[in-house]
């Protein structure tokens, strides 16, 4: 079994994924020594507010309007009960279990950075349930994305209390009976804990390294579309010039350019230099441009991540000075701007590489686009065939729906809690329009690589034998050959579609084309 050992200091979205993917039977997630000795302190010092009467909001006061209620001692304890109660207002479809586990150890992360007030024992029986999955039923909608993700957070912490709804096995429990199968009791909650459980931002954080993920796969894809494309169109590669990127020092742009290069080296299917063709079309030519500045996005995205799932999201925090003596400052680390910005500019560039996509695949379809390098519609019987026509109809409606879904988030906000919680982020509904986003991506990537596919087969009816692709599209070429055929005539094309459109998401692809890339740098 694999441990994985936390201290809200050091987690990486490979590591998230690691987790949120592996049969809880694999892997177990433990606090190090420094963690509980810090959680530990900081419950200490909540006790000590509590039992010296001190003004602490969420603690010895109510929630976000009800903050100048003040809380009796005797009921501490029974307002922690509430909030999870009370804000677990969730709707929509659950979470799949792997991204509910995501969140469930960036919430137990962060509270393992010792500043939030939790007792040690809540927070391992909220990592034995993640060890012994035993997962939390979180419906999708509900959150702002400031006071962090409160409902989805909540849901995911009513089990504790025994509450709720969770998953074990594959069965549908009630949260006490989920915790009596591997041998917990439901919890009482101290002060605070509700309010730590509940502040933060680890559900848009869980979904946001999925994104990161799958946007990252998906820009490789794009650049072996891409390269494929413009072998099926008899395309240059001159774009593609070192000296000429050097120029414009971007460096994902050069990245990019290189990426291009290494896919296409020793390609006889390229136009030579001695062409009086020299420049292609900007879908073709400006790869590196645009692709690479997608990727700056995805970048951006991943940093903006790594930082907050090491970051304290909630509300009020717990400071000791030089003497020991303890603080509890209010402020606002649980708002999700940072987050719903990166997925709004994430959406935007996955919508780019999107519009790109069709754009090759109109020019591969178009007869007249390719200048008759490739038959109208990829299909040498047209009238009575259809070809590829309808292929462009659906990426054009993919990429169409794109532009409807990347409408910023983080641009809109309506106040709550009485206009005291006067601005949201947004961010969880950021993510969500970013993975939908990646997913149209991912189908219209497939369309191209299909169309280039055939494209490259009549290109090879014509060159006769002895021609060869590049080091890295003829490893892609291979790989959609091997589970989708050339397309003679007129075929029922959904089920080739969506054996290319797997190709893309799960990876192969872009897995694939690195090996062989890599097999050829050994050599």
């Amino acid at each position: 079994m694999e441990i994985i050992w936390i201290d809200g200091q050091q987690l990486t979205i490979e590591t998230v994924m690691r987790v949120a993917k592996a049969n809880p039977d694999s892997i177990e997630v433990r606090l190090t020594s420094v963690a509980e000795k810090a959680v530990r302190r900081a419950q200490e010092a909540v006790a000590r507010f509590v039992s010296e009467g001190k003004l602490v909001y969420g603690i010895t006061t109510g929630f976000g309007a009800f903050k100048n209620k003040r809380i009796s001692p005797d009921e501490v304890q029974q307002l922690q009960h509430n909030i999870l109660m009370s804000h677990a207002v969730g709707v929509g479809y659950p979470l799949p279990e792997e991204e509910v586990r995501a969140m469930m150890l960036i919430r137990a992360n962060a509270l393992a950075r010792g500043y939030s007030g939790i007792q040690l024992q809540t927070l391992h029986h909220l990592l034995a349930m993640l060890n012994r999955g035993v997962h939390p039923i979180v419906p999708r909608q509900g959150s702002l994305g400031a006071s962090g993700d409160l409902a989805p957070l909540a849901h995911m912490s009513l089990p504790l209390i025994g509450l709720g709804e969770v998953i074990y096995k594959g069965e549908k429990l009630s949260g006490a009976e989920g915790l009596a199968r591997i041998g917990l009791r439901p919890l009482r909650l101290a002060a605070k804990e509700g309010l730590a459980l509940t502040n933060g931002t680890a559900m848009m954080a869980a979904l946001g390294c999925f994104a990161v993920v799958e946007a990252e796969n998906a820009a490789s894809a794009a650049d072996i579309a891409g390269a494929l494309s413009l072998e099926a169109l008899h395309g240059t590669p001159r774009a593609f010039d070192p000296r000429l990127h050097a120029l414009r020092p971007h460096p994902r742009q050069i990245k990019v350019a290189g990426h291009m290069r290494d896919l296409l080296a020793d390609s006889t299917f390229l136009r030579g230099l001695e062409s009086s063709d020299v420049q292609d079309a900007y879908t073709l030519r400006c790869i590196p441009q645009v692709h690479g500045a997608c990727q700056d996005a995805i970048a951006y995205t991943r940093w903006v991540l790594e930082t907050e799932l090491n970051s304290v999201t909630d509300n009020p925090l717990i400071f000791f000075d030089e003497a020991g003596q303890a603080e509890a400052i209010s402020g606002g680390n649980f708002h999700g701007e940072p987050l719903a910005i990166a997925f709004d500019y994430l959406g935007l560039a996955m919508t780019e590489l999107g519009n790109m996509s069709e754009r090759r695949l109109a020019r591969l379809t178009d007869g007249a686009s390719n200048q008759h390098v490739l038959p109208d519609f990829l299909t040498e019987h047209g009238g009575l065939n259809s070809g590829f026509m309808l292929t462009q109809y659906t990426a054009a409606s993919l990429a169409s729906e794109n532009k409807a879904l990347v409408h910023p988030a983080s641009a809109d906000t309506i106040p709550t809690s009485a206009n005291w919680e006067d601005h949201n982020s947004n961010g969880p509904i950021a993510v969500r329009q970013a993975r939908r986003i990646i997913r149209n991506l991912e189908n219209i990537l497939a369309l191209e690589m299909m169309g280039a596919a055939q494209g490259i087969d009549f290109r090879r009816q014509k060159m006769g034998a002895g021609h060869r692709l590049g080091r890295g599209t003829a490893a892609a070429y291979q790989l959609v050959r091997e589970n989708i055929p050339f397309l003679p005539r007129d075929v029922v094309m959904y089920p080739h579609m969506e054996k290319a459109r797997q190709l893309v998401a799960n990876g192969t692809l872009a897995a694939t084309v690195q090996a062989a890339l890599a097999e050829k740098a050994d050599a």
